[in-house]
């Protein structure tokens, strides 16, 4: 059992959003034990009496004595609940909790989403802080850190994980008829998988596909909508000329990534270009997780000049120093080439107000022409991310 640092509502009614298998269900039931009415959506009995009566969830409430919370799981599966959910909430003192796996339907259907009486908070796979003793790196870039994973041996991991992707996007994309037909979108996720993490190309995405260019970004907003990935944007301190290029996408665990590129049964070898890919996905999705835990205010971007100078992440941090952090899987930071800290130190020149760091497995502390460099742990804490 693991303790998460979802900071879960006691107050007030919150949605709890996150793709399926981050362990929403488990958290709600082990913090929300008593006084709680928990209707499951996937329960089809529940989905077919709710959608033919919506307010019979009044019925079910009155029937509950003694009751604080009404836990509904899934709630993008009857999005039309919310206005019966807004009023129940407006006229009694019973707090709802409101999970789900897509925003789609929510955001699509212009859902009510209570006016602002629900707070939304959001799962990811845990964290290595969340992991504490368990955690180890390796197996966290194989397998990635979805909850279940670490119930199972390795083979059943990959097991595991290949069932996830062909019966996640089943059911989550399909039978949701968010997208008309299975096959190029299957197309996609093996392509837009190989993509993670790379500048976008949506010309050659689509030509790869056999989709046109609107298909393809429209395949990239499912994916963030059934939050099983996010878009990084360019950095430039003109809003209007960031949207004008071209953004990398992550998936949102690595051992699904790894999965839809059918890498599973290939082992990650240290000072190898895929596991410094990982490494770099892992950190990433490490730091965003966390700040949307704790600092969801902060704003993130990649950089990449005309002249191919590159920094891997930049945290626009409000009322604080913009952070320019670069990623190397190395355990050994003399091995990296010299030219990687001039052009860090120029960049941070550059962009007023700006720190720059530079995050490894090496646990030594360096600072090497003004560039921070900590084992990747130690940086965590040093932005700002973990007390």
């Amino acid at each position: 059992m693991f303790k998460r640092i979802v900071n879960l509502s006691k107050t007030q009614s919150f949605f709890l959003f996150g793709a399926r298998g981050t362990g929403k269900t488990t958290l709600l039931n082990q913090v929300f034990t008593q006084n709680t009415l928990k209707i499951d959506l996937l329960d089809s009995s529940f989905e077919e009496k709710l959608e033919q009566d919506p307010q019979s969830l009044k019925t079910m409430i009155d029937a509950q004595k003694n009751l604080n919370w009404v836990l509904i799981d899934e709630i993008q599966k009857l999005p039309k609940l919310l206005d019966v959910v807004h009023q129940l909430s407006s006229n009694k003192k019973i707090k709802f909790i409101l999970t789900g796996s897509s925003a789609r339907k929510l955001k699509r259907g212009n859902a009510n989403l209570l006016a602002g009486r629900a707070i939304k908070l959001i799962c990811h796979p845990l964290t290595s802080f969340e992991l504490g003793l368990e955690f180890q790196l390796n197996q966290v870039l194989e397998f990635g850190s979805l909850p279940e994973v670490f119930a199972l041996d390795s083979v059943e991991k990959k097991y595991f994980l290949r069932a996830y992707v062909d019966n996640y996007f089943k059911e989550e994309i399909v039978a949701e008829q968010i997208v008309r037909t299975l096959k190029p979108f299957r197309n996609f996720l093996s392509v837009a998988a190989q993509m993670n993490g790379k500048i976008l190309n949506i010309n050659k995405i689509s030509k790869d596909v056999g989709v046109d260019h609107s298909t393809v970004q429209n395949y990239f907003e499912i994916l963030e909508d059934t939050l099983v990935g996010f878009i990084l944007e360019p950095f430039h301190q003109s809003i209007r000329k960031r949207q004008r290029q071209s953004s990398k996408f992550y998936f949102f665990d690595v051992g699904v990534t790894r999965a839809l590129t059918k890498q599973l049964d290939i082992p990650l070898i240290p000072e190898t270009t895929d596991y410094g890919n990982a490494f770099e996905h892992f950190i990433i999705l490490e730091i965003k997780r966390l700040a949307d835990y704790y600092k969801p205010d902060w704003t993130f971007s990649y950089l990449r000049t005309k002249d191919d100078a590159e920094i891997d992440l930049i945290i626009e941090r409000p009322g604080e120093k913009t952070l320019l952090i670069e990623i190397k899987s190395t355990n050994k930071i003399h091995f990296i080439d010299a030219s990687i800290f001039t052009t860090m130190s120029r960049l941070s020149a550059d962009i007023k107000n700006s720190e720059a760091y530079l995050f490894s497995q090496d646990s030594i502390e360096q600072k090497i022409k003004g560039i921070h460099c900590l084992h990747w742990q130690k940086g965590l804490i040093e932005i700002g991310l973990l007390i």
